[in-house]
């Protein structure tokens, strides 16, 4: 399956049907009277999370999506038929966004939401809806009500509890492979990785969704490499592993590339947690490592981990860390809604 996170699409809820103008001719009936039927409502627009979507693919083989239009009214007070809705189900973490692609009207973050986004237009009166004392035979109907139409954008964030970031080719991939149930492409190139992908990790009693997305280079937020477009994939989550390759030579440079394109993307991931980690140590020996590791921590000014996805130094420790971040967010959120 092919993953797409951007989509435009054209919606349009139904318009009301026509009131009838009607009156009762019926044998032996002296008086029959207007009798003309309301229109039928238009059908809604309802958008809807299922659990068989994690991409938005099927939005480039559809674009527009259409509720059923009210049936006319008739005569012997026949109200028309209502319009069927339009149900547009989308994956978990989809937000719909203005035209301007900026302006959030929903954001779906639990499977089985449902929300009405365009209304059906009413039914139009008939001709009985106007009979009184002083009007007996009114010739009036009203035609129904137009439906909403609106273009909008979705955009997929994909709801993982853990990032990981990173410059390309500093083994975000292969920490994913080694840690969780995924299968992401692996190569000794950079980008390897094109498009987000997701991972659960089982360690010990936590589990937990780790995110991967492809890796930043410098100017990201000016549209260089494949740009920070997929950094929205790791706005929801708790927690970013940054991960660092220890055989470059400027590792202090790599750290604060990542660190300013965070800054400039903004949506608060810079001040999200961060665990840092040195990946690859297997490849320059226990020594030199723990001497790049203790450069890079007096660097910055954090502490830093020393790992190797390949052969599994270090992952469990920065795994249970993971864990317990996690696990302390989650915490401290369910007390501020006590709270």
């Amino acid at each position: 399956m092919k993953f797409l996170d951007q989509a435009k699409i054209f919606l349009k809820s139904g318009d009301g049907g026509p009131g009838c103008v009607s009156f009762h001719r019926e044998k032996f009936v002296e008086f029959g009277g207007p009798d003309g039927g309301n229109g039928g409502r238009g059908g809604d627009v309802i958008f809807e999370v299922a659990d068989t979507l994690n991409t938005l693919i099927d939005f480039r083989y559809r674009q527009h999506f259409r509720a059923e239009n009210g049936a006319n009214g008739a005569g012997r007070l026949r109200s028309g038929a209502g319009g069927a809705d339009c149900i547009v189900k989308v994956p978990v973490g989809t937000q719909i966004l203005d035209e301007d692609r900026e302006t959030v009207l929903a954001d779906f973050t639990t499977l089985g939401e449902r929300l009405v986004f365009l209304k059906g237009g009413d039914g139009g009166f008939g001709n009985a809806h106007y009979k009184s004392s002083t009007n007996q035979a009114p010739r009036k109907s009203t035609p129904g009500w137009p439906g909403q139409e609106r273009e909008v954008w979705l955009r997929l964030k994909l709801i993982a509890d853990a990032g990981l970031v990173g410059l390309p080719n500093a083994g975000k991939s292969t920490f994913l492979a080694a840690s969780s149930n995924a299968t992401p492409k692996i190569a000794d190139y950079p980008f390897t990785t094109l498009h987000p992908n997701l991972g659960v990790v089982k360690i010990a009693n936590y589990d937990f969704v780790l995110a991967d997305i492809p890796g930043l280079i410098e100017g990201a937020h000016e549209g260089h490499g494949l740009g920070d477009r997929f950094l929205g994939h790791v706005e929801r989550t708790r927690v970013l592993l940054h991960l660092i390759d220890c055989t470059q030579d400027d590792i202090e440079g790599a750290y604060i590339t990542i660190r300013e394109e965070l800054e400039k993307y903004g949506h608060g991931l810079a001040e999200k947690e961060e665990i840092i980690a040195l990946n690859k140590s297997d490849a320059l020996g226990p020594e030199l490592a723990e001497d790049q590791r203790s450069l890079l921590e007096q660097a910055i000014g954090k502490p830093v981990y020393k790992i190797s996805a390949v052969s599994g130094e270090g992952v469990r420790e920065i795994l249970f860390k993971l864990a317990d971040t996690i696990t302390k967010s989650k915490a401290k959120m369910d007390m501020s809604d006590k709270l």
